[in-house]
């Protein structure tokens, strides 16, 4: 299923579906904030494990079941991936190849993607990205980003890449989101409602 949003130039434009991604040691602020917002928003969005099982571990021990399973979905077509970080859950995306081929070939698409915490670092430093391209990251992640403009502030967004810095802007991390695909109108109307 599909829904309408609009986008920064106002125009009513049908969106595909989103997908947030889960491995084990997921950072759970990250994707259940980040989710949360986005379906406030009016996004479609499912999560995806990646593991082979349903039923995936965040870092802190919160076990979340996803909508679908990586194999179930490798044929559809998202408007936008979604990345968590959290260690390990972070770096067992980025080896997941599966994964990091549906990525690349989504981004030679010129498809949205987005990352918080270790996994802009991780999962989008595996990307061609531009040189002049500006990101952010955790802390300490910046050596995974050599060539990239990483900068220390909690939310970037460079075309179609948005990233954030870590648990704490998950929610603004998500408004960003939101204010790129839907307009600015949506994303205030989500912040108000709860009370950001």
């Amino acid at each position: 299923m599909s829904y309408i949003c609009r986008n920064r130039n106002l125009n009513a434009i049908v969106m595909k579906k989103s997908f947030l991604f889960l491995a084990d040691g997921f950072e759970e602020t990250e994707a259940i904030g980040t989710l949360d917002v986005l379906r406030r928003g009016g996004m479609e969005v499912q999560t995806v494990a990646v593991m082979g099982k349903q039923e995936v571990k965040g870092a802190h021990g919160v076990i979340i079941k996803a909508d679908v399973l990586l194999c179930e979905m490798l044929k559809e077509e998202g408007e936008l991936l979604i990345f968590p970080g959290g260690m390990p859950g972070a770096q067992n995306l980025s080896e997941c190849g599966e994964l990091m081929g549906y990525l690349q070939e989504h981004f030679a698409r010129q498809g949205n993607v987005a990352a918080i915490c270790a996994a802009p670092a991780l999962v989008l430093g595996k990307l061609p990205l531009k040189k002049d391209i500006r990101m952010t990251c955790y802390p300490g992640f910046e050596n995974y980003l050599p060539e990239v403009n990483v900068l220390d502030k909690g939310v970037v967004v460079d075309g179609n890449v948005i990233t954030g810095r870590g648990p704490g802007y998950s929610f603004a991390f998500g408004l960003a989101i939101v204010e790129h695909l839907c307009g600015k109108e949506k994303a205030d109307e989500v912040a108000a409602g709860m009370l950001l």
